[in-house]
C-alpha cells in the first residue's frame, strides 16, 4: 500500500490496523440527523476506505498539501469534497448548512483545540468519534470527583454525553507513538444553551482548575462573589468535585451579582 510521509510537526500517528480503524468508522452514529460527516486529517485514507462504505455524506479535511494530492487521486469520486485547510481556522457553517458529525485520528498535540472549536459550532456538530491520547480521551470522558476531570471535561459535558469507547495500543500506528490512545464518542445533549452567560461560564471553569488544590473559595477570588454566595458551603470545594449544573449556579449567581439578569 503506498503511504503518505507522516508529518512529525503535525503531531500526526497514522493507524495502520485495518480492524480497528473499521471500529471507528461503525461508532458514527448519525445522531440528531447528521448524514454529512467531515473526516479531519485522514492522512492516507485508512478509516476513509471504512467510511466510505457507510451510507454517509462524507467530507474530508486535511493541512497537508501531500496528503491532499494522494486523497484526490485515491478517491477521485468525492471532487469538491477533498477540502485543503485547517479545521482550526476554517468557518465551516457555508460547507455543512445542517448538522454534521466529525470524525477523525486526532494530531495529539492540537486535539484540545479541535475540541474547543467543536464547541463554537455545538449548534452544527452533533457527533464526534475520536481517537485522541488515552489520557486526554480519559479526561473529557471523567466524572465529576475524578482526578483526571478538568475544564474540557466540563465545558464539553456540558452540551454532549461522552462515551470512552476503546484503548489503541502505540503499536497500531506509523510511527508509534509513547502513549496509548482512546477513542470517545461525543453525542450532543438536549442543552441548546445554558442557563446563565455562557462566556462567564467558561470563564468561572477555567479559573476553577486554574489551581486544582485550592477550594473555589480562593480560586474565584477575582469574580468578587455577592456576600451569599461566599457563605455557601459549595465555595469550600474544589473544582474537581463540581458538576455542570453546579458550575452553572456558580455562574448564576456571579451573573446575578453584576446586575446581568
Amino acid at each position: 500500500m503506498e503511504k503518505v510521509k507522516a508529518k512529525k510537526h503535525l503531531g500526526q500517528h497514522f493507524l495502520t490496523d485495518l480492524n480497528i480503524a473499521e471500529q471507528i468508522a461503525l461508532a458514527v452514529k448519525g445522531h440528531g440527523g447528521a448524514k454529512q460527516v467531515l473526516e479531519i486529517g485522514p492522512g492516507m485514507g485508512v478509516l476513509t476506505d471504512y467510511l466510505l462504505r457507510e451510507p454517509l455524506d462524507l467530507y474530508l479535511i486535511d493541512i497537508d498539501k501531500e496528503s491532499i494530492v494522494y486523497l484526490h487521486k485515491k478517491y477521485p469520486q468525492l471532487g469538491e469534497k477533498i477540502i485543503e485547510g485547517d479545521f482550526l481556522k476554517l468557518d465551516l457553517r457555508k460547507t455543512f448548512e445542517s448538522n454534521y458529525a466529525i470524525i477523525g485520528n486526532f494530531p495529539y498535540n492540537i486535539s484540545s483545540q479541535i475540541l474547543f472549536k467543536v464547541l463554537e459550532q455545538k449548534d452544527k456538530v452533533t457527533e464526534v468519534v475520536c481517537m485522541l491520547q488515552k489520557e486526554v480521551a480519559k479526561r473529557i470522558a471523567s466524572p465529576k470527583g475524578n482526578k483526571d476531570y478538568g475544564i474540557l471535561s466540563v465545558l464539553l459535558q456540558a452540551f454532549y454525553d461522552i462515551e470512552y469507547l476503546f484503548t489503541v495500543p502505540p503499536e497500531v500506528f506509523d510511527p508509534p507513538p509513547k502513549v496509548n490512545s482512546g477513542v470517545i464518542r461525543l453525542t450532543r445533549n438536549q442543552t441548546e444553551k445554558l442557563d446563565c452567560s455562557e462566556r462567564l461560564f467558561f470563564q468561572v471553569v477555567k479559573a476553577g482548575f486554574g489551581n486544582r488544590r485550592k477550594t473555589l473559595r480562593n480560586s474565584l477570588k477575582s469574580f468578587q462573589l455577592p456576600e451569599d454566595l461566599k457563605v455557601n458551603p459549595m465555595l469550600d470545594k474544589r473544582a474537581e468535585q463540581l458538576d455542570v449544573a453546579d458550575f452553572v449556579f456558580l455562574t448564576q449567581q456571579i451573573e446575578a451579582s453584576r446586575g446581568n439578569h
